[in-house]
Formats: C-alpha cells, structure tokens, sequence
C-alpha cells in the first residue's frame, strides 16, 4: 500500500470546484478499469456484452442486449453492434439464425477470467475507502446531481 497524500487542506477542499473533481475521479477511474480490459484483449462495451450473457445459456438476442446496453457512457447502438459482431468474429459468442448470442467455451472463460481480474482492479480502486465512505461519496454524488436536474442511471 503507497501513502497517500491529500492535495489540499480541509478548508481549502470546501472552496475547490465538484466539475473539477468528479471529471477527474471518473477520467482516471475508467482509464484504469480500460486499461486492464484491454490487456485482457476487450474493450468496455464488450465486456458489458459478455456480462449480458454470462447467465443465459440459451442465448439472448442482439437487439435485446443492445437495449440493455444502450445509452452505457455514450455507446451508440452502432458501436454496440460492431462489438456483437467482434466477438463473434473471435469465437467468443455464437449467434443462430434467430439472432441470439450465446458465450461459447472460450468466451465463458474469458469472461471469468477478467470478472477476477475486475475484483483485484475494484480493491486498487477502493484501497483506503471504507465502505461508508464510499456510499456518504455517492449520495453526495447523487445529490449534486438531482440538485442541478441531472439524472444518473446505475446497473
């Protein structure tokens, strides 16, 4: 564990901007979590699209994953598609002649091996944050953002 040093004393954090800070937590948070997607050889959307998968061994179809899906971060239904299409092309799902995808073998284990990998990457993220911490951080969070007539989504 590194030690780490706050930026700014309390009474200087009041004054510091939440448009500052939010951008920069989020920015460096889903940095980290693509990077360690890309070393396991995935992109974000496509590992949502995996998850989707993970427990319907009968398969769902493509239009019904991309609705689930649709709106994550600004992923269009284009990109979406493209990823469906990706993992195909790598073996990593099937798709029948209805439309309906399925992980296979090698897609199952991919996805289990990057769901441990996505633990150890949760802990790093979380290091030094209790559990009560981390939810005061989100509901001030939410807050902020009914307050200004935003809306948030969680899955």
């Amino acid at each position: 564990m590194t030690t780490f040093t706050y930026s700014h004393a309390d009474a200087d954090l009041v004054n510091q901007p939440i448009g500052y800070w939010s951008s920069a937590a989020g920015s460096a948070v889903v940095h980290h979590i693509r990077t360690m997607l890309a070393e396991m050889g995935l992109t974000q959307p496509q590992w949502w699209i995996l998850n989707q998968l993970v427990d319907a061994p009968e398969g769902r179809s493509r239009d019904e994953v991309v609705a689930v899906l649709r709106g994550y971060l600004d992923t269009g239904d284009g990109a979406l598609l493209h990823d469906v299409s990706a993992l195909h092309d790598r073996g990593l799902i099937t798709e029948d002649a209805a439309g309906r995808i399925a992980l296979t073998e090698e897609g199952r284990a991919l996805r289990s091996r990057t769901a441990g990998r996505q633990q150890k990457v949760r802990a790093e993220i979380h290091e030094g944050i209790t559990d009560e911490e981390y939810i005061g951080a989100l509901k001030v969070l939410q807050r902020m953002i009914h307050n200004v007539g935003g809306a948030a989504w969680h899955h």
